[in-house]
This record gives structure tokens, sequence and C-alpha cells, in this order.
């Protein structure tokens, strides 16, 4: 007999596919340029047309599974390149998608659209406090650290363990919101998470899966799976979601 708490019993994490802040920082990097070329606010940067052809393609896949095994339930990210790749991808599917701010992107604060390049020549002194600090808690000037990201991750995951108790939940959110509920779910060290995050990048409209075991923990079964874009000849990609850490 199972000890197990209310919660899904399978979570998917995607990245949002392809987004023309990913195409605008690849070429802001490419050119050693210090702030990107974007006229949009960041919720509302949508979706390259690849991305969107990754999101289909995501979406065939998922039509393409056993009933028994397909998402009952979605969460997105009220960002405008998740929202849209959570619709693509379940298009083919009879789920509603809900939005929870809870998953939208890492808010870089006065960083917001630069460049690592740009942020070391304009904040130095930021730059070197980021070295200090690292990756994880380090807080740009009106922004969030990672650990702030896990403290609504934590709130998220609370809340809606009982309102999707057994389900089979889909989450798409961001590539910083993945990793950090990587380190929620897995109950990861700070140097466990950074050292998966300089291994592999999250790519674009990619699959991570989470099942629940016999005790009731989630477990990670498949991590950033891609195969579904491979096997239908789309592109995979992993730019970075839109400013590069100093």
């Amino acid at each position: 007999m199972s000890d197990r708490g209310p919660g899904p019993a399978v979570v998917w994490l995607v990245r949002h596919g392809e987004s023309v802040g990913n195409v605008a920082d690849a070429r802001a990097q490419e050119a050693g340029a210090g702030r990107l070329e974007l006229d949009v606010r960041d919720p509302d940067v949508p979706l390259s047309d690849t991305g969107r052809a990754q999101a289909e393609a995501l979406g065939r896949h998922l039509a393409e599974l056993p009933a028994d095994q397909r998402p009952t339930a979605v969460l997105s990210s009220p960002f405008a390149r998740a929202l849209t790749t959570a619709q693509l991808a379940t298009a083919g599917l009879d789920v509603r998608v809900r939005t929870d701010e809870r998953l939208r992107e890492r808010d870089f604060g006065a960083f917001d659209g630069m460049t690592g390049t740009g942020i070391r020549e304009q904040y130095p002194d930021e730059a070197r406090r980021r070295d200090l600090l690292g990756k994880f808690y380090y807080r740009p000037p009106g922004g969030e650290s990672w650990a702030d990201v896990a403290l609504r991750i934590r709130s998220l995951l609370a809340t809606e363990a009982l309102r999707h108790d057994c389900e089979r939940l889909l989450i798409v959110a961001h590539q910083a919101v993945i990793m950090v509920l990587r380190y929620v779910l897995e109950e990861l060290t700070e140097q466990e998470l950074l050292e998966v995050d300089r291994e592999e990048q999250v790519a674009n409209a990619s699959l991570t899966r989470y099942e629940m075991d016999d005790a009731g923990d989630l477990r990670l079964a498949e991590f950033n799976a891609v195969d579904h874009l491979v096997a239908r000849d789309e592109e995979v990609t992993e730019e970075p979601d839109v400013v590069q850490q100093p």
C-alpha cells in the first residue's frame, strides 16, 4: 500500500519554442553587442517561425501518445512565447491551458535585454558581485535570483498538487524555471543544480518528464528530450533565454 500524498502522477516540463528574443540574443552574442535589438517587452516576445514549428511538432508527438498517457492538465507561463507553445502543443488534445504567473521568466531587472558583454561594460561592480555570490544567489538590480524563482515554484507546487491529484500535468515555462523546478522536485543542492546547468542547456520545446513512484515521490524519467523534434526534422535550438549573466 502506498503512502502517496496528493499530486500529479506524471509531470512534463516543456521549455517554450525558439523565440524572437532567442534569435536576437544569438545575433547580439555573435556581434559582441551589449544589448539585444528587440522592440517589445519581455512578456510579449513571440515565437520565431522555427519556434512555432517546434511547438507544432511537440503537439503531434503528444497527440500520438496512447490516450492513457497524454496530458490531462496544462499549466503555462503567461508570457507569449510560453503560452503560444502550450496552445500549439495541445491543439490536438481535449485539455484546457491555464496560466500561472509563478511560471513566468526570471526577472532580470536592470539587465533586461542586455548581454553579458553589455553588463560587464556598464555594470562592472555588479559583474564582480555576481562572481562572488554565484549564479544561484545573485540577484540583478531590481530582478530575481534563481533562489527567488525557487520560492514561487515551491508555492506553485504546494497549491497545484491537490488541484491536479492523479493528473498527467504538462508545464510550459522557461529555461531557468525548468532548472529550478528540477532543483525543487529532486531536492538538489546548489552545487548539483549548477553542475547540471553547466553540462546541458535546456533545448527549446524539449521534454523533461517525472513519474510518481510507489512511495509517492516524483522521479526524473527523462531530461531535455528532443526525439520528437528530430523525428519530424525540426531544428533543435538551445539558445539561452534572453540576457546572459555578467
